[in-house]
């Protein structure tokens, strides 16, 4: 045998020894964390966290790290809000990594703007920000995508009507958690610059 076939069943061997990686499985939630979504979450945000109405998040595709920080700020009263205060307000740390995980491994969702002019100045903002206001671009933190980090949210495919009252919110300190750097920027925002922002984020996917 030579050595050109002797190295053929080496690698053969090698490839047949490599432990066998199973695909991922659906992810389905706990029985705890089950009832909790259907209870509390789906009432809002839908079953998957891709619901239909303007004026609560999609949960669906955002980063469980974002997630668990909103819902303990929530729950520990770092930020207001009245219904979240109160569905929040017994979740343990183990169901809220569980409902951060559910919901971070659904699909996002996204709609085209209907006023693709409002939009394209929202690009333009998103992408390069306002050097007349000093606004910075939206991308130098949330990604040329939207899809945020591990510690910033996922702003991509987003309710627009959700992302101008959270815009209004920061600007007006009504947003009692993570708003150093939002405050800021949401200030210098006119509404029709928030708007038009908005608009252009929800149809990225």
């Amino acid at each position: 045998m030579n050595a050109f076939v002797k190295s053929l069943l080496a690698l053969a061997v090698g490839i047949l020894s490599l432990p066998v990686v199973a695909a991922p499985a659906t992810l389905v939630a706990s029985p705890r964390v089950a009832e909790i979504i259907a209870s509390r979450c789906a009432l809002c945000h839908g079953p998957e966290g891709d619901n239909s109405s303007s004026i609560y998040p999609r949960l669906a595709a955002q980063h469980p790290d974002y997630i668990a920080k909103q819902l303990k700020d929530f729950r520990d009263g770092r930020r207001k809000g009245d219904t979240m205060t109160t569905m929040a307000k017994d979740l343990k740390d183990e169901d809220i990594a569980g409902l951060a995980v559910f919901f971070a491994s659904k699909k996002a969702g996204y709609r085209q703007p209907a006023d693709s002019d409002l939009a394209a100045v929202g690009k333009y903002i998103f992408m390069r920000g306002n050097s007349y206001s000093g606004v910075g671009a939206c991308i130098s933190c949330h990604g040329p995508n939207g899809h945020g980090t591990r510690q910033l949210p996922r702003l991509a495919g987003q309710h627009p009507a959700y992302l101008t009252g959270q815009l209004k919110e920061f600007s007006e300190r009504e947003r009692t958690n993570d708003n150093a750097v939002m405050h800021l920027i949401a200030t210098k925002l006119t509404e029709l610059e928030m708007r038009a922002v908005a608009v252009y984020i929800g149809g990225l996917q």
